[in-house]
């Protein structure tokens, strides 16, 4: 089923400053971050988020209130990167309010995908991708079984290559160049990742054939030059 699809932020910089991220796009991987990382219900309501994610930044929480529910509300679940996962009773306030209940929130197959691209996350965003190529259903289709072996291969092998590789797929998803990310399928990963790493394809094509002297001058020359 096709996606409805908000305008996601997460990549967005300044025009100015290509390295910082807008405010919109550090709230959005702020929720996502911490809904990838909090197990509790309670933890993850969006007063709960506003006050996460204003810590980190040395913010108060009503400030930023109004734009973690515009996140929620009009991006990222419309995108099908959150969906509510259900309701905290109220013990006080309006009777309303008590009996529907304050709704908590929980990352979707695709939230869960596009959080590996998430760098605020540390470590586990690696160990979150190798659990999402796992469960990627590949059914008897030698392209897509390739694709999800080659992946969990690079994720153990080259991280940093394989984080490019997602982030390069998520980031046509957030600017509208696919509709839809998940579930991944080779021909899809195809269509985004094909132009991007024609470099790194032409170097391992050419060092399968050197010889075993001319791969170690290949490995010094990387080594004395990052």
């Amino acid at each position: 089923m096709k996606e409805h699809k908000g305008n996601i932020a997460i990549f967005d910089t300044f025009k100015t400053r290509k390295n910082n991220f807008t405010g919109e796009a550090k709230r959005q991987r702020g929720i996502i971050a911490h809904l990838a990382t909090e197990q509790s219900p309670e933890l993850r309501t969006r007063t709960s988020i506003a006050h996460a994610i204003a810590k980190k930044h040395g913010i108060l929480w009503q400030n930023i209130y109004s734009g973690i529910f515009r996140d929620l509300d009009e991006v990222l679940i419309p995108s099908g990167v959150v969906k509510e996962a259900g309701r905290l009773p109220l013990r006080r306030g309006p009777k309303a309010l008590q009996l529907e209940g304050v709704p908590f929130y929980e990352l979707t197959e695709t939230g869960l995908l596009v959080s590996s691209s998430i760098e605020e996350i540390g470590d586990k965003r690696m160990k979150m991708l190798e659990t999402y190529i796992t469960s990627i259903p590949v059914g008897e289709q030698s392209d897509n079984i390739i694709m999800r072996e080659g992946i969990l291969l690079l994720i153990r092998l080259a991280p940093s290559f394989a984080s490019k590789i997602i982030s390069e797929y998520i980031y046509a998803y957030s600017t509208g160049l696919i509709d839809n990310i998940a579930p991944m399928d080779s021909k899809k990963l195809q269509s985004v990742i094909s132009k991007q790493i024609v470099m790194e394809r032409e170097l391992i094509e050419a060092i399968i054939g050197l010889r075993p002297d001319q791969k170690e001058l290949v490995r010094s020359f990387f080594k004395v030059i990052s």
